[in-house]
């Protein structure tokens, strides 16, 4: 298996379509269900888990039932043909939708056919990539998806304050784009690791898990659950936060989130190269101290001084402080995230790592189920106070640390 940057970056454009469509979604979903639903602060986090409790029951059980089958254009690929367009259909209707039957339908819609392919598009990585490079290779598919995300959050804000329905348009095209090219340009490998024992799914695996006397394996599955709990409930709320604590528009919330994107995908390819030189492990523990410390600094600064602007300049447009914040964030992030995925397959065979990459996302949903909602409660608990999701998302990064103190495999194979 030869090392290819050309093929690796193609196949980001797969990961690409994913980050443009959720940071869409993320950004002006929350705005949608507060000011044209009028939805108190849970029940907003409560529907922005509702994608995700449904990716649950599909995404883990859609990667192992990819690593079985066998079709002429491969075993990941049907998958990207059905689920791409359906999730763009829906996407496209979501700003569109008046009442909220329809809204649900449609954001259902979208959940269910990107679950369909996502963790395909993402096992596709190690299946033409050696264990070595694969850290490297997951920065280049990340660098991609941070342009998405930077193209959601940034040209989506510009498109917003247009007309509202605009970033979603442009979602649906960008992700019907992303996944024609994935299609026509990568080939999936035509031999796979034979075996002749029946491969455990996903449930016979995480059992197998459980009961291994080594608990690397389990302990790093948790500790993506606690970093993702974090990170995902400061996504979900951001622009809200933005709004009620700093004072700005959502279209501003937006391009705040798009100064994070921008450093993570400029940092996305080092910190795969600082992964294969010190190691995973230590790499994403560096990570969690530096996402923790920022994420607690946001909370201790008053606003006013988060707001102060310091410079501007082009893409980013104005900066405030809280920008250096996001930004050092943006860094601190792709230290944990790039490293995360390669750790979690390289604990398995060739044969199984759909399966695996199966349950990275078992634990990263159920972190993106849990977090929303428990920041949800704790902001109507501590009357609509904003600012509550900086102060509990370090202690989530804390656990996650000490989680990884006791892993021990997951480093590159030689």
């Amino acid at each position: 298996m030869k090392f290819n940057y050309g093929k690796i970056f193609l196949l980001g454009f797969g990961f690409f379509g994913v980050s443009v469509i959720w940071g869409v979604y993320n950004a002006f979903v929350p705005i949608f269900l507060a000011d044209k639903f009028h939805l108190s602060p849970i029940f907003i986090g409560f529907f922005m888990t509702l994608d995700n409790i449904a990716a649950l029951f599909i995404q883990p059980p859609t990667g192992a039932w990819s690593d079985r089958l066998r079709t002429p254009i491969g075993r990941r690929m049907p998958f990207i043909l059905i689920g791409a367009p359906v999730g763009a259909l829906a996407f496209g209707i979501i700003p569109v939708a008046a009442a909220l039957p329809l809204f649900v339908a449609c954001t259902s819609t979208l959940l269910l056919s990107m679950a369909i392919w996502r963790t395909p598009v993402v096992a596709l990585m190690p299946d033409i990539t050696p264990s070595e490079k694969r850290s490297q290779a997951n920065g280049i598919i990340n660098f991609m998806g941070g342009i998405g995300a930077i193209i959601s959050f940034l040209g989506g804000s510009a498109l917003y304050k247009m007309n509202p329905a605009f970033p979603f348009w442009m979602g649906s095209a960008l992700v019907i784009l992303a996944a024609a090219l994935v299609f026509l340009f990568i080939k999936e490998p035509k031999n796979y690791e034979i075996t002749n024992e029946k491969q455990p799914g996903m449930l016979e695996s995480l059992g197998e898990l459980i009961a291994d006397e080594d608990k690397s394996a389990l302990r790093l599955l948790f500790a993506i659950f606690f970093w993702f709990l974090g990170y995902t409930a400061i996504e979900a709320f951001f622009t809200l936060y933005a709004k009620n604590q700093l004072g700005l528009g959502p279209a501003d919330g937006s391009r705040l989130l798009g100064h994070l994107s921008l450093v993570f995908v400029l940092f996305a390819l080092l910190a795969g190269v600082i992964g294969a030189r010190i190691g995973r492990r230590i790499t994403i523990s560096i990570g969690i101290v530096l996402m923790g410390s920022l994420l607690a600094g946001i909370y201790f600064t008053p606003p006013a001084t988060l707001t102060t602007v310091i410079g501007k300049a082009p893409v980013l447009g104005t900066i405030p402080v809280i920008s250096l914040f996001l930004m050092a964030a943006g860094a601190a992030w792709s230290l944990i995230n790039i490293n995360s995925l390669p750790m979690v397959v390289d604990m398995t065979s060739t044969a199984r790592t759909g399966t695996f990459t199966g349950l990275y996302y078992l634990f990263s949903t159920l972190s993106a189920i849990a977090g929303p909602n428990i920041n949800g409660f704790l902001i109507e608990l501590t009357g609509n106070n904003y600012n509550t999701i900086m102060l509990v998302s370090p202690v989530f990064m804390l656990i996650a640390l000490w989680l990884m103190l006791g892993v021990r495999r997951g480093e590159a194979k030689a």
